[in-house]
């Protein structure tokens, strides 16, 4: 499979792993599944960083750098990801999470979520 995380998990994923439940800490750890991350939930981290939002308080470089070592692979945002926003419903306002549902429809991939917000959306998208 082929999972793209959404920011909060990509975090846990990072530095708190025993947040992410069991079964799914195993399926991330499963070397036969892709494990992706976008460039979206960086300009969102960064943003949220710079806001002193002590819940996003991570060091990009090295979050960056470890991930590529772990080999997550990175997504960047393209227009194809930009235009599909516009077909979205309109109940979840956040600019992140809406791109991160659209880059997993368009990409194929399955988003894994902690937002039941983000969960009500039909498509590959997995809550945690």
């Amino acid at each position: 499979m082929r999972f793209l995380l959404d920011t909060n998990v990509l975090l846990w994923a990072a530095s708190t792993p025993e947040k992410i439940n069991p079964s799914i800490r195993k399926q991330l750890e499963d070397p036969e599944n892709e494990l992706i991350f976008s460039t979206a939930s960086f300009w969102e981290i960064a943003i949220k960083n710079s806001l002193e939002r002590a819940d996003f308080k991570v060091g990009l470089w090295h979050l960056r750098r470890s991930l590529l070592d772990n080999e997550y692979e990175e997504l960047p945002v393209t227009s194809e990801h930009v235009a599909f926003t516009q077909v979205l419903e309109k109940f979840h306002k956040d600019p992140f999470d809406r791109m991160l549902i659209a880059q997993a429809c368009v990409e194929d991939l399955t988003l894994l979520t902690a937002d039941a917000l983000v969960a009500r959306y039909p498509g590959p998208i997995q809550k945690i």
